[in-house]
């Protein structure tokens, strides 16, 4: 008999898929946001502290102090520092300052710890210069601390009349003088982890009434009036809140952050003291490092 038909065979439709992850192509291009340490506030009608440095390669993004976005890393398997920077302490009496915040480290990236705030003793009204500088006490009109090239802006100068310090420095806007506001200086915004958080807000001055609050992305609020002072935001590089007369044991700096995008096929393994949190954004995998000072290893 004739064969006058065939079904077409399933074999035949059969496709092997293979599951297994296998390593990119190195080197690979990684995108980061690393933000140092924010600075403490300063006392007695002090100046706010000044926020971490910033720095952003993440592109149509900005680093600080109104730089544009940097060049990517290109890195192949092997082992990188990575740092998350601590915020600096409060001013605990008026013949001290803010202290400053200390750096953060991705490979050969590093960001300048935030600028303590002044405070109105002689030898400590001036805001110490960072990443962004602290504000400048109320006692002689003190200046603030100056930012660091790309990484942020100034702090802002105290005034004696109004009696007010000068507003920590932000990432993106310098802190107001104590003769406007004594608020601080705004953050920078980035959506590396897929939504819009904004970092490295200044700290607030220590202001009767009127102002003092803290800038955009986790800087905290002044004394303003009898209302204690706050501390900037952990995780954010947001500088402290100062002092009215001793109030504490508040106004410090918020710690740093690490934040690097990387192929989703790279392994990535992390040193005994991180902390992270990862999620999936496009084809990448977003690490967000939290605390610790150790090595990574990419592969």
């Amino acid at each position: 008999m004739a064969i006058t038909s065939m079904r077409r065979s399933s074999i035949g439709d059969f496709v092997k898929r293979n599951s297994m992850k296998s390593p990119p192509a190195f080197p690979v291009s990684v995108e980061y946001v690393v933000v140092a340490g924010g600075a403490g506030g300063g006392n007695d009608l002090g100046g706010g502290g000044g926020a971490g440095g910033y720095r952003s390669s993440v592109t149509g993004e900005s680093s600080g102090g109104g730089a544009s976005a940097e060049t990517p890393l290109s890195l192949s398997a092997g082992s990188y520092t990575v740092t998350v920077g601590a915020g600096g302490a409060w001013a605990t009496i008026q013949a001290s300052k803010g202290g400053s915040g200390t750096s953060s480290v991705f490979h050969t990236v590093t960001t300048v710890g935030g600028g303590g705030g002044g405070s109105p003793t002689s030898g400590f009204r001036f805001g110490n210069s960072g990443g962004s500088g602290g504000g400048g006490a109320r006692e002689g009109s003190s200046p603030g601390g100056a930012g660091t090239t790309d990484q942020g802006r100034a702090g802002g100068q105290g005034s004696q009349s109004p009696a007010r310090g000068g507003g920590g420095g932000g990432a993106s806007v310098a802190g107001a003088n104590g003769s406007v506001s004594g608020n601080g200086g705004d953050g920078v915004a980035s959506s590396i982890t897929g939504s819009s958080v904004t970092r490295a807000g200044g700290g607030g001055a220590a202001v009767d009434s009127g102002g003092g609050l803290g800038g955009a992305g986790g800087g905290g609020n002044g004394q303003i009036g009898v209302t204690a002072r706050t501390s900037g935001v952990a995780n954010t590089g947001g500088g402290g809140g100062a002092g009215g007369q001793n109030i504490g044991p508040i106004g410090a700096g918020g710690s740093g952050v690490v934040i690097f995008a990387v192929d989703v096929l790279a392994a990535v393994s992390f040193g005994a003291s991180h902390v992270f949190t990862s999620t999936t954004v496009g084809s990448n995998t977003v690490y967000t490092v939290t605390a610790g000072d150790d090595d990574i290893t990419i592969g």
